[in-house]
């Protein structure tokens, strides 16, 4: 297994999923997607429609609205506790992330053609100890990070269909973002696009 330290705190395992392994993880989120459908977030404030559409899977899930940022343990629109996280994204966790408490959400964000992600912290958790862990399925996409302040230097990544990326320590709050999704890089997704899931730990354990 190839492990790339991208930057100190930044670690890249290119191909860490098989296509088998793949293909079993997607029809483990088509179920979450069935039970928690996709929704549009909306950015805080304005209002204004992300390009992106999501849902989680977990404990607590993200979500965004006018009214801001945060973690909840309901589907914004269905009112639901979220679904139970996939076994596979727990034994990733455990083998890749050296944390010893499992993480309690997993942003499931569905890119398609022409969506993209800017700039911007993860920063809504309690515990930043924690790392976060994302994983891309689907369309390839030029992944963006910098250091913790805005403006600062940033270096670009493409992560493929099955790559797993961690970013803890020193890169915990590290601007990150996408640039642009390579339609037609994977053919993984039927309908196309990229499924990005990134697991965290939001609350401090006791």
């Amino acid at each position: 297994m190839t492990r790339i330290a991208v930057a100190p705190g930044v670690v890249h395992w290119p191909g860490r999923l098989s296509a088998g392994e793949q293909g079993a993880l997607l029809a483990e989120l088509r179920a979450v997607v069935r039970q928690a459908p996709l929704f549009q977030p909306r950015m805080p404030k304005t209002g204004k429609p992300f390009s992106v559409r999501m849902t989680n899977c977990g404990p607590l899930g993200w979500v965004s609205d006018e009214s801001g940022y945060r973690y909840q343990p309901l589907h914004p629109e269905t009112k639901e506790p979220w679904p139970l996280l996939p076994a596979p994204l727990l034994a990733l966790w455990e083998e890749l992330s050296g944390y010893p408490h499992p993480p309690e959400a997993c942003l499931v964000n569905y890119y398609a053609a022409g969506a993209k992600m800017g700039l911007h912290q993860d920063r809504d958790e309690q515990d930043f100890d924690a790392p976060v862990l994302s994983i891309s399925l689907g369309d390839a996409a030029l992944f963006r990070i910098g250091g913790t302040t805005r403006g600062g230097k940033t270096a670009s990544l493409k992560l493929a269909s099955g790559d797993v990326l961690v970013f803890g320590g020193a890169a915990r709050l590290a601007y990150h973002g996408i640039d642009r999704v390579l339609s037609g890089s994977s053919t993984l997704l039927a309908e196309g696009g990229r499924l990005n899931l990134t697991l965290r730990r939001v609350t401090k354990p006791d």
